[in-house]
Parts: structure tokens; sequence; C-alpha cells
């Protein structure tokens, strides 16, 4: 009989972790923007020297909810306080599982007196979205999927265009596209732009230690708003970025994008799981790496192991929170960034011109993973795991491969760890890895996350580091 819900697909599976280990999904797409416009090394320079322009407009959930419930469904689900979340403020949500585990992470944005819209990957969708429909709220609530990872050639649309203006000419482009002087609010803070004599909401961002703005608005809009923005930054060098380069932003800036939602055991999940679709995210999502465990619960991590930690407030309750009030923070694995040494990354493309042996899983730049969530054990010098790496790519701007993960709390930055890269014995049969690749041991440098130094600096007191939301 055909699975009809995740837990059914589950229930007929040997082993979870073989299941998504072997998963014909893939990488993790984005969809319909063009691959590149100029070249990816251009397009990550760019936002270092002059200004971007990404396009977020279709590899992102919006959900949607509103009624006087509202904020109550935020503050059930959230680890993040609600004491100080007025209209036109935005926060990095996270929910947890009741065992204290992450499910997922997206940016909330308070549109209106009793209505947000939630923003990002499906795993945290979901989770609102099911609470929303069986938790007796009081809402009304609209879930818009992101585009299809191919859509061979058919019209896309979005309810909502969503674009971002960063580096550090980018507000030079704002004042000119707005006519006069744009406050720069607190981050994540919400406003207004005139675009073409149109308003346009925003968020205060900022990447490469820069302000910008991300901005949204009807999708029938698009294209008008995209050519006043790159006609208005032509004189201050600001080009557009295509999807090859898009992600690999967060490389510097130290967002760990895609972590395994925690939600595959637990008799109190079960409900969710038979909610959850037999062909969904995470009924799909494929699990790579060199880490490889029997019991998928190795796979899950909380708030603290991801940098989540600040985020977490008692000052409510929320699903998790008995959970996580147990945990001694100081004790749980950190988020750094690991930069890999040349001479060993190197052997990778070496590799693919010697004849006598495997060649190892190949490393695509600018971004490496090979799967949706990505498990790399990272070893000490004595062949200890100390952690996991979890996204990996390489900058044209630090001229590195790096990669984003999370370590025991004993390790020190400067020290030196060890990336285990490829899949043992020759690899799953996830359609994206070198069958009989053979693994390779990487020497990395223990660094600090954010990597990039003015976007560390400049993100001291939020978003990727300590943020209180």
């Amino acid at each position: 009989m055909a699975a009809q819900n995740l837990q059914d697909v589950l229930d007929q599976s040997d082993n979870v972790v073989e299941l998504l280990r072997n998963s014909q999904i893939g990488a993790y797409i984005y969809p319909v923007v063009p691959y590149e416009f100029t070249n990816w090394r251009r397009e990550q320079r760019v936002w270092r020297e002059s200004a971007v322009l990404f396009d977020q407009s279709h590899h992102m959930v919006n959900f949607w909810f509103k009624g006087p419930d509202a904020l109550k469904l935020v503050s059930d689900t959230g680890i993040n306080s609600v004491a100080n979340f007025p209209v036109n403020m935005a926060k990095q949500f996270v929910p947890c599982t009741p065992a204290g585990h992450v499910i997922g992470d997206g940016i909330l944005f308070h549109l209106d007196e009793d209505e947000f819209v939630w923003v990002g990957r499906n795993p945290a969708a979901n989770w609102l979205h099911y609470h929303a429909e069986t938790g007796g709220y009081k809402l009304d609530f609209e879930y818009d999927n992101r585009s299809p990872s191919r859509p061979y050639g058919k019209a896309v649309s979005r309810k909502y265009w969503r674009l971002q203006i960063q580096g550090p000419n980018a507000w030079q482009v704002i004042e000119k596209l707005n006519g006069g002087p744009v406050e720069q609010l607190k981050f994540f803070r919400m406003a207004d732009l005139n675009i073409s004599g149109q308003r346009v909401r925003t968020l205060r961002h900022g990447m490469a230690g820069e302000p910008g703005l991300e901005l949204w608005g009807p999708y029938e809009d698009y294209d008008r708003v995209r050519e006043a923005i790159l006609e208005a930054g032509q004189e201050f060098g600001l080009e557009p970025c295509g999807a090859r380069a898009y992600a690999s932003n967060t490389l510097e800036s130290g967002w760990i994008p895609s972590p395994l939602p925690a939600i595959y055991t637990g008799e109190e999940l079960r409900a969710y799981r038979e909610w959850l679709p037999a062909n969904g995210y995470e009924a799909t999502n494929a699990l790579a790496g060199s880490f490889v465990s029997d019991n998928i619960e190795d796979y899950y991590l909380n708030p603290w192991e991801l940098g989540y930690g600040p985020f977490v407030k008692f000052d409510h309750d929320f699903i998790g929170r008995d959970a996580l009030e147990q945990i001694e923070p100081e004790t749980q694995r950190k988020k750094v960034t690991l930069a890999w040494e040349g001479e060993d990354a190197a052997k990778i493309y070496a590799s693919l011109f010697e004849s006598d042996e495997g060649p190892y899983q190949f490393f695509d730049l600018p971004i490496a993973n090979y799967g949706s969530s990505n498990f790399d054990s990272v070893l000490d010098p004595d062949g200890n795991v100390v952690g996991y790496s979890m996204f990996s790519g390489y900058s044209a701007n630090e001229r590195r491969a790096l990669s984003l993960a999370t370590v025991d709390p004993a390790v020190e930055i400067g020290a030196e760890a060890r990336v285990v890269w490829g899949e043992p014995g020759g690899g799953t049969r996830k359609a994206t890895v070198d069958a009989g690749h053979e693994q390779l041991t990487v020497r990395a440098l223990v660094s600090p996350v954010p990597y990039s130094e003015p976007a560390r600096l400049s993100y001291a007191e939020g978003w990727r580091t300590a943020a209180e939301r």
C-alpha cells in the first residue's frame, strides 16, 4: 500500500537514516533565478566591493497568518520572546520539538496588528501550518509554497517578489531609488521605500558590515521594480547575483541554513508525522556527509549548537521549554567557521586527473553541499569526532574553502581540526554522489563566525551571533 503520510513512509522503511541518506532529491535548489549573470566569482566579490541585488522570490515558503491568536501562535511555538515584538519588526524565529531539538528557522515579519508572515524553508513553515490548523487558534492563514525546483519552462508566479540590496554602496542605491534620504533604522526593523512612484515594504538588513534592505511587493510589479533597482544602481556598481552564488554568502556571514528537522522520532510527534505528506520535504530530505549513525537522533541539534542560544527566552511557555531548561548552555557544542587548508582542498581536484585510484567526492563551486542536510565529521588531531561540518563551499572574497560547523565547547578558535570529506564505503546511492569515491581528511583552522571581519563586527549585536530576538 502506498504511503499516505510521513509516518507511513517511516513505518515502511527499515531505517530512517538509510532512507534519508539515499534520497534521490539531491541538493537544495534555488529555482527560477538565472544560474549566473556574469560569473559566480564576480558575483561574490560585488557584495563586498560595491553592491549586489539578491533575488529571493522563489526559493522560500511564505506562511501568512492573522487574527486575534496570531501572536499566541508565535509565543506557543517559538523559543523567541514576544515581549518586545511590535508591528514593523522582524525576528529570526526558531521552533523546537517537545524534546528541545530545532525544527528549522526563518524570518518572521510583524506586518500589522495581529498579522504576520513567516519566510524561509519548509520545515518551520510546516510546523507553524500544522499548529495553526490543528491548535484551535482563531486565525486565518495561507501557505504559499516555494516555486518548483525544476519548472521545465513552465510559467512560475508567486504572490510576492522579494529582493535584497546589499553591499558597501547599497545605501546610495537605496536613496537614489527613494529620491532622497532614507533613515537607517535598527537592524530587523521595517519601513517603506519609494520605487518608481510605488511604495514597497522594507526590512533593514545588512551584510559585509554595511547597511542594506530587503524589499517585497506584489509579484505583478516584479519586472518594473527590478529594472528600476538595476538602473538606479548602475552608477554605484550594483550587479545582480545568480542562483549559483546566492547561497554562498552565508559562508561569510555565518548562518547554517538547513539542519535536519528533528521530527522523525517521539510518540508526541506522531500526529504531526501523520499530518505531513508522504512526498514532502521531511520525507525526501537528502541527508549527506561522512558522519554516519544508525540512530537518527544523533543528527538532532538544539538551539545552542546552531548559535541560537541567545534567542532562547524563558519568559513565556512554548513547545520545548521544559527540555531546554534542563540544558547547561556552556556544555553545548558551538557554531564556528572552518577555514580549509588550501593544499588539502586542492587534492580533491587533483584526483579528477589521476587514473590509478578513485577520485574524491566532488567539491562543487561555490557551494559544495550534495544533500539538503549535511553532516561531515569534524575530528580533533587525535582523530576523535568533535562536531559536524554542515555547510561547505568557497569564498572568492576570502580565497578559501570554508564550512560552517558545530563543535565541542573545548575546541578553541585557532585550533587545528580535520574535516572528513566524502561518504564511507564509496558513497550512498544519492544521485549527487560520485559512486566509488574515496574519502579525504582535510585540515582546517577553527575560526570565528561570521568569518568575514566586517560582518562579524556588524553583527555583534545581532542576527548571526548574539541577537536578542
